[in-house]
């Protein structure tokens, strides 16, 4: 394996869509750089996202350490970095450790969220610090993060920023949230960042650099099913699973056709089925 081996950068790689992604990514030739905040199995654990207080800690699958090792049992390269969404230091460390360790990034992927607070909260029930925390984790850490990668892209000619949107960003709630319906200061965070993509198309397109936005769907995680059995979502949207966006994802990374979707809102499962990317 040699210099010229691409590199990619996903965020919230423990577990998930993150995870499928990697490993997808992993499939197509990529060394995988991992962020996430489990770093072992076992450690992981949810967190209440809502003052309602219904949600239980409950222990979750997933860690780098596991997903580090399925990528290298792919035949590549992995490199796992402990990073909190809401810890700047060490988001902006990131970058700089995957270029001391691999001299290049040619992909990233924002994938991670902050869930915690108030993404579930009703309106009557948020609060400055709460909204802030969703603002702070879901769209200004991610530019910070995505401002530290786009200079190198810039003076290697090329490069693609892969950001994880959200149909919530664009749609009303059918219901109150926690009642089949979801928290507008988490839509509106995803809302907020659903406009970066656009933002880097317009400015470093001619740099040879491009973003895509790529909404999952409805994935339900391993979080949730470890909090609801039964999913409140599931029963009303249906549910797609984390392979289809992995494999948008890694087609966005690696194929030239993926110009044409620059500037378009990705709804990954449709795209996923329209292009056969997936075998059943």
């Amino acid at each position: 394996m040699g210099d010229d081996t691409k590199v990619a950068l996903v965020t919230g790689a423990s577990r998930g869509i993150g995870k499928a992604s990697a490993l997808a990514l992993a499939d197509a030739g990529f060394d995988v750089a991992i962020t996430a905040r489990t770093v072992n199995e076992g450690e992981g654990r949810t967190e209440a996202n809502s003052v309602r207080g219904d949600d239980p800690i409950v222990p979750i699958p997933g860690s780098l350490e596991t997903t580090a090792k399925e990528i290298e049992a792919r035949g590549q390269r992995a490199l796992p970095i402990r990073m909190d969404l809401l810890d700047r230091d060490s988001l902006l460390a990131v970058p700089g450790q995957v270029l001391d360790a691999w001299g290049r990034i040619d992909v990233l992927f924002n994938n991670a969220i902050f869930q915690g607070g108030a993404t579930m909260d009703r309106i009557l029930d948020l609060t400055a610090e709460s909204m802030t925390k969703l603002v702070v984790g879901n769209y200004v850490h991610q530019v910070l993060l995505t401002q530290q990668v786009i200079p190198h892209m810039v003076e290697r000619g090329s490069g693609r920023v892969i950001n994880m949107v959200s149909g919530s960003a664009r749609l009303d709630p059918p219901a109150p949230a926690g009642a089949g319906g979801w928290g507008i200061a988490y839509s509106a965070s995803k809302a907020a960042f659903a406009r970066v993509a656009g933002g880097i198309e317009a400015e470093f397109a001619p740099s040879g650099v491009h973003a895509f936005n790529v909404d999952p769907g409805n994935v339900v995680t391993e979080k949730r099913r470890a909090l609801r059995p039964k999913d409140a979502f599931e029963e009303g949207f249906g549910s797609e699973p984390p392979e289809a966006t992995a494999a948008v994802v890694a087609w966005l990374a690696s194929s030239d056709d993926a110009m044409r979707m620059i500037g378009k809102w990705i709804y990954a499962p449709k795209l996923c089925e329209d292009l056969g990317l997936l075998a059943s």
